[in-house]
């Protein structure tokens, strides 16, 4: 049985936050909703990874899982005045604040369940 303690909590409450900041903004800058539904999931692909084996799964779904890659596209798109990039960018940050409330985290190189949330 699972505890829900202080730090597991505010971490699926970031993580929400997160998703909920990301939609309310995408739907105010009036982007694409076709847009969304076909990227939402897209970073899952990194799924295909776990074929090479934990160690290289872990490496790249943990590559489309961190906040890092879309903070630095969405900056791109927004000093060059794009906002095909600022779309993409939200759309990948609500999905990492998506999984993130439902308990995903970054995987470590042990076994898929194995995050640094928890383990799922």
């Amino acid at each position: 049985m699972r505890t829900w303690t202080l730090p597991r909590l505010l971490l699926r409450a970031e993580g929400l936050a997160l998703f909920g900041a990301a939609l309310v903004v995408y739907l105010h800058r009036d982007y694409s909703l076709t847009l969304a539904l076909v990227l939402f999931l897209a970073p899952d692909l990194s799924f295909a990874g776990y074929l090479a084996g934990p160690r290289i799964g872990s490496y790249v779904y943990n590559a489309l899982h961190t906040t890092v890659g879309p903070v630095v596209l969405g900056t791109v798109g927004l000093v060059a005045d794009e906002s095909v990039p600022i779309a993409i960018a939200i759309i990948w940050l609500g999905h990492i604040g998506f999984d993130r409330a439902l308990g995903y985290g970054l995987k470590y190189v042990t076994a898929f369940k194995d995050t640094h949330l928890e383990r799922v």
